[in-house]
């Protein structure tokens, strides 16, 4: 079964509020010291930028359920994802948010997680297009602390034909977890602070490559 977590962080990614109350009660895994944020089970460091506001958990938790109804709706089954971690999760506003989630991921066959990626994709393209979401996607790959990502690259439409937002999707498989950030975007000056903090993120393991 395809793996959704980052299908569940990217359909959810408007209308959240922050949080005025301990950074370390919104996240599920990992510490928040300060303005830096560590994942023990992905290894990973990053620096929350100066004036972004931490994602309230509750809000996060709302809006799942609203990628899950929309998901249902494309697979025609009930899923699960009782597995998902909410991870590091930042703002400037409704627009503009860093996301990431981790989510367990026991391989049965070589090639599985690449298979599954590939599969999720689709998932999510066809589960914008059912929303009636005019969409463009492409999908390319980037270096990240020498760990290779493969970037699945959105635009999305509003009604008057003009792009509203962009999202890039980074995935990969990282000590038995599938970890994905999401860069949502609509303007330069946003999206040029969150990848000066995703680009300058440090990675402790170094994952076997898939």
């Amino acid at each position: 079964m395809v793996k959704k977590s980052i299908i569940i962080v990217l359909l959810t990614s408007l209308f959240y509020s922050c949080t005025g109350s301990n950074p370390n009660e919104q996240i599920d895994e990992g510490l928040i010291k300060e303005d830096i944020y560590r994942s023990h089970e992905i290894g990973w460091t990053i620096k929350i930028p100066e004036g972004w506001e931490i994602v309230s958990k509750d809000q996060m938790e709302i809006h799942d359920e609203k990628g899950k109804r929309a998901l249902e709706q494309t697979m025609k089954d009930s899923i699960s994802f009782s597995g998902l971690k909410h991870l590091i999760s930042f703002r400037k506003n409704n627009f503009n948010i860093f996301q990431s989630s981790s989510e367990p991921f026991p391989l049965s066959y070589e090639g599985e997680w690449k298979d599954n990626n590939s599969a999720l994709k689709e998932l999510l393209y066809q589960t914008y297009i059912n929303q009636s979401i005019k969409i463009d996607t492409s999908s390319s790959s980037e270096i990240v602390d020498g760990l290779n990502f493969e970037v699945f690259h959105i635009k999305v439409y509003g009604p008057e034909g003009g792009i509203i937002l962009n999202q890039d999707m980074y995935s990969r498989y990282i000590n038995g977890f599938d970890f994905g950030v999401s860069i949502n975007y609509n303007n330069e000056k946003d999206q040029k602070e969150m990848m000066q903090a995703w680009k300058g993120s440090t990675f402790r393991k170094r994952p076997k490559s898939m």
